[in-house]
């Protein structure tokens, strides 16, 4: 059994991750728009965390006392806030307004721009909002887990000296519209020119739309009072809700109602800007939040609405990064053809993910595809594969995908989905009872010559094609007969009554995978000699599960070399003197989401690696319907080493984890040159796609020498 020591807590390990990210914030070097990037995914992870884990925490204080974990929870994540918004309101925005880009509070509107703002307000706000009164009563109207809000406390006669009395306290509550940008540009004050200046050379000043109702709404919403105090704040509700597995011939019923649910459900904190002691006080009392739950903020709330918003300023970004073709894609030979060729792995975002969208494409115009099946987790908000899918089942293909209704937040997108693919003839499945599923496949099944041939792919990652350019992700596509006949069991075990059954090739969870990585590991311990260690390299999201924690230490202390890339949760400590010294761990935080999953074990010499969907956690390995896939290809497997060896070498955006829990940037050493793994990628996928399409260069003309007259 491990002992408690070296098992760090999950929760305070997210919290780390989520400084590291920080940590690219608060690079100086960086341009003031990837700063705000990194700061914004700062503040939208710790949105989902409370939302989760903090609410699930909570729940459980019914049967267990957690009150010094979540007392441990809020104190960090009160820190690293102080530090994200010190950075945002002293560096960021202050850079961004020496860029050219400035933010305007109300205190430092001049009279032109107040009567425009204000013109702006009653023409476009105004008619939108929807003031709510708090009557005395200990409920709030209900609140989104999105949105901003306004509170007004109006002319309130029976205050008392300590300002905590609020029972003849008049207040309503405005949720700032959604339907709107939240930048609202300022006209030039050059000029006299009421035109709306959206990008361009010079100073460009906006304004936020929550300080234009801030400001007016009081005048124009509640004639006759005095607003006497103003808060914005936003609130964060429990959306840890389970779907209720025993409804089986309702369940999409079912998942609206836990949409439904969410909406009412109980508030875990309040992020709101200081300034109304009389406000805060009021709102926490009627949402039954302590002072555990209060987040102060000296800043903007949402950051990630202002960056949807801005537009052009390419100057104050990192340069765009260019997505490559892969080469072994062409637009003079099938794909069909491509795939049965040899084995392709894509390395996504860095190729691009155009190869995976013509699969399905060019199977729903294919007359000799048959058939196809596939799995969706999460897909975007206008997926190309979606309408492929439908326009293969209405050209009379046999479809079947596996929708998973239970994606967290995505539930009601896939719904919507499931609906519109229900509508075109296709057979959709809404996953499992009780389990999720996760693994990311697909099959096509086409007819040449007297047989049926199968084409798969098989993913780390979503059938999303707008994550897919800046989530990092492995895809394979393959036509290899043992691959594709174990991906067809897996189908029938996920949409009929197929009992388990057992792959040669695929691992799946919760079946065998779990099963399987242990054996891998323990295997490692057996070939294992001190003249030839055993050794094992693995990526993944996030590491957590106990047993093969305790694996992995054994591992450790018979001598096998683990190197461990986990960008996320960490529950495993390295470096402990003769328990796991011999156990590394790097994260890597760059511009692009690390999200592939690698397995690498050296198998005395004979080596395998692996892809896969899943995490080494015991939601992943025990409670998904997962997949582990081989690269067997000679070549592919060089490319994956290659991609190891490359996380490996990075000095520039890794960090590497102590032994005791903290984390350490890593730093070029004197005289080495910096090595960025990403931009590597980059580099790679370029030359990939100039050796396949070379350019001209200079064009040689050739002539005939003139003769002399």
């Amino acid at each position: 059994m491990i002992n408690e020591n070296v098992l760090l807590d999950r929760e305070l390990s997210w919290i780390d991750f989520n400084e590291r990210v920080l940590g690219e914030g608060l690079r100086k070097e960086l341009p003031p728009l990837e700063r705000l990037k990194f700061l914004s995914i700062v503040s939208s992870n710790f949105d989902e965390f409370f939302m989760v884990r903090v609410a699930s925490i909570k729940r459980a204080m019914e049967v267990e006392d957690h009150k010094e974990t979540l007392v441990k929870i809020t104190g960090r994540v009160r820190q690293i806030m102080k530090r994200q918004f010190d950075a945002l309101m002293n560096e960021v925005m202050p850079a961004l307004a020496e860029g050219g880009l400035c933010l305007r509070s109300p205190k430092e509107w001049s009279l032109r721009q107040r009567d425009f703002l204000e013109s702006f307000f009653v023409r476009e706000v105004y008619p939108l909002l929807t003031p709510l009164r708090l009557i005395n009563t200990d409920q709030l109207p209900s609140l989104d887990n999105y949105s901003l809000y306004a509170a007004f406390l109006l002319d309130d006669v029976h205050e008392n000296q300590d300002g905590t009395d609020d029972t003849e306290a008049l207040v309503s509550i405005i949720r700032i519209p959604m339907s709107l940008e939240r930048i609202i540009w300022l006209p030039r004050e050059i000029g006299f020119s009421d035109d709306i200046i959206i990008e361009g050379a010079g100073n460009t000043n906006f304004a936020l739309l929550e300080d234009l109702v801030a400001s007016f709404g009081g005048d124009y919403l509640f004639p006759g009072y005095k607003v006497r105090e103003t808060m914005i704040f936003k609130v964060n509700k429990d959306a840890d809700i389970s779907v209720d597995e025993k409804r089986d011939e309702d369940f999409i019923v079912a998942m609206a109602e836990v949409l439904e649910s969410r909406d009412r459900s109980l508030p875990v904190r309040i992020v709101y800007s200081t300034g109304s002691r009389k406000l805060r006080n009021i709102l926490t009392r009627r949402l039954s939040l302590g002072r555990n739950d209060l987040f102060p903020v000296k800043g903007i709330l949402n950051i990630s609405g202002i960056l949807d918003s801005i537009n052009g300023f390419d100057h104050l970004k990192e340069k765009q990064w260019k997505i490559y073709q892969h080469p072994s894609f062409s637009e003079d030979e099938s794909i069909w053809d491509s795939i049965s060729r040899t084995d392709i792995l894509l390395h996504l975002p860095y190729q691009s993910f155009d190869p995976v969208l013509r699969f399905f494409q060019d199977a729903a115009m294919d007359p000799q595809v048959a058939a196809i099946k596939t799995s969706l987790y999460r897909t975007s908000g206008d997926s190309p594969i979606i309408r492929a899918l439908e326009q293969a089942s209405l050209a009379g293909k046999h479809v079947t995908a596996v929708v998973e209704l239970k994606a967290r937040f995505d539930e009601g997108r896939n719904i919507s989905w499931a609906n519109r693919l229900e509508k075109a003839g296709v057979i959709v499945v809404y996953g499992l009872a009780n389990l999720k599923i996760h693994a990311k496949a697909s099959i096509v099944m086409r007819r040449e010559y007297d047989r049926i041939k199968r084409y798969v792919h098989l993913s780390t990652g979503n059938y999303n094609d707008r994550t897919a350019r800046y989530y990092e992700d492995i895809c394979l596509f393959t036509a290899r007969e043992d691959i594709a006949y174990d991906a067809g069991l897996f189908f029938n075990m996920i949409t009929g009554y197929s009992a388990s059954q057992s792959t040669s090739r695929l691992f799946i969870a919760p079946i065998a995978l779990k099963r399987r990585l242990l054996e891998l590991i323990n295997r490692e311990i057996s070939r294992s000699s001190p003249e030839a260690p055993g050794r094992i390299i693995a990526k993944m999201n996030s590491l957590a599960d106990p047993d093969i924690i305790n694996a992995l230490y054994k591992a450790s202390q018979a001598g096998v070399k683990i190197q461990l890339f986990v960008r996320g949760i960490c529950m495993l400590l390295p470096g402990v003197d003769r328990f796991s010294d011999n156990i590394k761990i790097t994260s890597i935080v760059d511009h692009y989401l690390e999200h592939s999953r690698i397995y690498y074990f050296a198998n005395g010499g004979t080596e395998e690696v692996y892809l896969a969907s899943a995490d080494w956690m015991p939601r992943n390995l025990e409670r998904r319907v997962e997949m582990m896939f081989p690269i067997l290809d000679k070549n592919l497997h060089k490319t994956i080493m290659e991609i190891l060896s490359v996380y490996s070498g990075d000095n520039c955006h890794s960090w590497s984890m102590n032994a005791d829990g903290s984390w350490t940037r890593q730093e070029a050493p004197e005289g080495e040159d910096n090595f960025r793994a990403q931009t590597h990628f980059l580099s790679r996928a370029a030359l990939a796609q100039a050796e396949e399409h070379p350019g001209r260069g200079e064009f040689t003309v050739r002539r005939s020498i003139p003769s002399s007259t």
